[in-house]
């Protein structure tokens, strides 16, 4: 009898979800390099609200820049995340498929990016843009929204396996006997 999956997820399907995110992603950014050039210009879909402006980041989320080796050190923390996603992944309980599911995301949102990194010096393509006025949210593209559900949903999860081993904990009877007086 075989070892029982982490999540119930196979390693060919968990890798097979983190791929499809990854194709997902690059297949919109190529449709958003080809539609939106030149950059940094604005097009309406919902007004003001929603727009599609391609950016290109050579940092990490809302605009983090390390100066000229930006790229290469943050290459190098993709690397590092999606073997530590992988390696949680392996570690996973059978039963753990929410966490399955975020890890598969993150996976699949930071490789979106890396493979952006390496392909260009210029950045990460990012082209969702929402807010108001001057008022807008950093533009970003469906690899950061798979890395940031993915990473909310692995801390809920985490923290609730935290409290789940809490409460056993406590609800373990004592094994030392009362004494007597």
């Amino acid at each position: 009898m075989g070892r029982s999956e982490p999540g119930g997820v196979a390693p060919t399907r968990f890798l097979g979800v983190a791929a499809a995110i990854v194709v997902a992603d690059q297949i919109t950014k190529r449709m958003a390099v080809d539609a939106l050039s030149p950059a940094y210009v604005p097009h309406e879909v919902l007004g003001e609200w929603f727009r599609l402006t391609l950016v290109y980041n050579p940092g990490a989320a809302f605009g983090l820049h390390l100066g000229s080796y930006s790229r290469w050190i943050f290459m190098v923390l993709t690397v590092v995340a999606v073997v530590t996603m992988w390696r949680l992944y392996r570690a996973s309980p059978p039963d753990a498929v929410w966490r399955v599911r975020a890890l598969c995301s993150v996976t699949g949102g930071a490789f979106g990016n890396f493979i952006d990194r390496i392909i260009s010096p210029r950045g990460v393509v990012d082209f969702l843009d929402v807010g108001v006025g001057a008022w807008r949210w950093p533009t970003f593209n469906l690899a950061d929204i798979a890395v940031s559900t993915g990473a909310i949903l692995l801390a809920i999860v985490l923290w609730n396996e935290e409290e789940e081993r809490v409460t056993d904990a406590k609800a373990v009877p004592s094994t030392e006997s009362p004494t007597s007086t």
